[in-house]
């Protein structure tokens, strides 16, 4: 009885600390990508993907949508 106690506590103090390096590993890349700026506009040669100002009708866009599969 002694010896299952004793490898439950081991069990139970490797599991908390595990947890705890698991969460300060979450909590500093979290720190790390806090300051990152996603939505900056881009620099370099950025080409713009999509356009809204085409003269295509929802029938159009629709049978695209269907036909790619997508």
């Amino acid at each position: 009885m002694k010896q299952l106690l004793w490898d439950t506590l081991k069990v139970f103090v490797i599991f908390i600390v595990c947890t705890c390096l698991f969460y300060a590993g979450l909590r500093y890349m979290h720190a790390e990508y806090k300051q990152y700026h996603r939505y900056d506009p881009p620099e370099g040669p950025a080409v713009k993907v999509f356009n809204t100002e085409t003269d295509e009708s929802f029938i159009d866009r629709l049978n695209l949508f269907f036909r790619l599969g997508e």
